[in-house]
């Protein structure tokens, strides 16, 4: 297979390069990889003509040509999954089972029920979730503001070769973001979701920065971390609330969530995968999550 020759860059397809897929897709490419970004027809046009445009104070402001097309067309050593779960389910169709073949599969969707619906449909053991903390937006298509000090990514895959996951953490890490394999998984995903579940629902619920949510909705933040914890624990994941609210009070008080951000524009929330699974999974382990529940049934109330 392609994949064995060890001195060769792997190449990788991105699956929407918007903020987050369009910076990594971007630092590939600017690394020698050949990059394959997957879109929709006018976003895959303006990327073959024009390039990624990165605005970064990490990794400095640069363009790049990339490929672009509608489809995967060709195997790859990995896609990368950068989309939004509202938009999950039409955007697989731009990455055809047998095309991708022996590839790795690595989407960097928030929640925790992605990967088993990933495995259904693709092969199991090359489906490796990511966990990636940046903040970038893409403000046009093909250009990219990355906002954040770090991009740091967490590679795992359960009965992925660890070969293959080591081969493209380093390429990953050799391009810029800071990369580590994991081993567990699950607890991954939960590190990420205890984080983003009580963050996201309550910035978009009360329409407020994380500043204003810490300080004036502190009793019900700190109730939505200790039961997202509880039900990560459940789960096999970290249980750690008060480093949860350590790491809340460290952010700047403008910060908002991307679910904040989608509210704002009007556009669908990630509601499901991330308030729908919490309360799925909290229902499975019988965890009893009085203000979770009452959270996301309010947000759904409100038309989300």
């Amino acid at each position: 297979m392609a994949h064995d020759s060890a001195h060769r860059k792997p190449t990788v397809a991105v699956l929407g390069p918007g903020g987050t897929g369009g910076l990594l897709a971007a630092l590939l490419a600017r690394a020698g990889h050949r990059v394959i970004c997957l879109a929709g027809d006018d976003t895959a046009e303006t990327l073959r003509t024009a390039g990624i445009q990165v605005r970064s104070g990490t990794f400095g402001d640069f363009m790049t040509p990339v490929e672009a097309d509608t489809e995967l067309r060709e195997p790859v050593d990995a896609c990368v999954i950068a989309v939004k779960h509202t938009s999950l389910r039409s955007a697989l169709d731009r990455v055809p089972p047998t095309t991708l073949g022996d590839g790795l599969l690595v989407p960097l969707l928030n929640g925790v029920e992605h990967p088993a619906t990933l495995r259904t449909r693709y092969r199991p053991d090359r489906v490796a979730p990511a966990v990636i903390r940046v903040e970038s937006t893409r403000v046009a298509p093909g250009v990219i503001e990355h906002g954040s000090p770090f991009a740091e990514l967490d590679l795992t895959g359960e009965g992925v070769p660890r070969e293959r996951l080591d081969a493209l953490a380093s390429a990953l890490a050799a391009a810029g973001p800071t990369t580590r394999v994991l081993d567990d998984e699950t607890a991954a995903l939960w590190a990420k979701m205890s984080f983003l579940a009580p963050f996201a629902l309550l910035t978009t619920l009360h329409a407020l920065p994380l500043g204003e949510v810490r300080t004036r909705y502190r009793e019900e933040l700190t109730a939505l971390v200790e039961e997202t914890a509880a039900v990560s624990a459940a789960c096999g994941g970290p249980a750690d609330p008060a480093q949860a609210l350590a790491r809340y009070d460290a952010f700047p008080p403008g910060t908002k969530s991307s679910m904040q951000r989608d509210a704002e524009a009007g556009r669908p929330l990630e509601l499901d995968a991330i308030g729908g699974a919490l309360l799925r999974a909290a229902d499975r382990h019988g965890v009893k999550v009085p203000v979770a529940t009452r959270v996301v049934g309010e947000l759904a109330d409100a038309g989300h």
